[in-house]
């Protein structure tokens, strides 16, 4: 009688993720320090963004946003996000980034009872060494963010191999920090999440 194959066990289920604002779910460039920036015109949600964060609330996991901007601009950046991902809770820290005092205090406020499974996505590198330093499992961002500072037409509007350079010394800069994985932008999110999962599985810790 042919032995039956033992199935895979399932992959552990994360436990929160934590986005930056700007650079990763809006403003695609990172731009808003800029002068003359308009919140409002950067609150566009960026490639994979919307999608993510409803793939997250059917999985029940919790999510929360994080940036360092005074608050009336991070609201106004956030306003085209849905309720399920919160925003913080309490005032901003007096340590700030790469500090990991924000990233724990999101995690609190999100009433996570462990940092085991919690994964900070952002194309900020000071936000990913908060991430790294509060013992999150990190996911960076080549493509958006203030590493390549470009608006999503500008983005459009190089050339194949301008992007590949573009991206390809974000991707060194990001993995330069020590970050776990890294990638163009959310909407690759689903694929990175359920690699970590696996590297969980086998006993990898972040």
């Amino acid at each position: 009688m042919p032995r039956a194959e033992a199935l895979p066990l399932p992959a552990p289920s994360l436990t929160a993720v934590l986005f930056g604002l700007s650079g990763c779910l809006v403003d695609f460039g990172a731009r808003v320090r800029q002068p003359g920036a308009t919140p409002t015109d950067l609150a566009q949600p960026t490639p994979g963004a919307l999608e993510s964060l409803q793939r997250l609330q059917h999985l029940d996991i919790p999510c929360a946003w994080l940036d360092e901007l005074p608050p009336a601009v991070s609201h106004s950046l956030a306003a085209s996000l849905p309720a399920f991902i919160k925003a913080p809770q309490l005032p901003a820290t007096n340590q700030p980034w790469p500090a990991p005092h924000a990233c724990w205090q999101s995690l609190m406020a999100l009433d996570v009872q462990q940092l085991d499974g919690c994964v900070l996505v952002s194309s900020e590198p000071k936000l990913l060494q908060s991430g790294l330093n509060a013992g999150l499992w990190t996911i960076g961002l080549a493509s958006c963010g203030s590493l390549c500072g470009l608006a999503p037409a500008e983005w459009q509007a190089l050339s194949q191999q301008e992007r590949e350079a573009k991206r390809a010394k974000a991707t060194v800069q990001l993995f330069g920090l020590g970050v776990h994985s890294v990638i163009d932008h959310l909407g690759e999110l689903d694929t990175c999440l359920a690699d970590i999962s696996l590297r969980r599985l086998k006993g990898e810790k972040p």
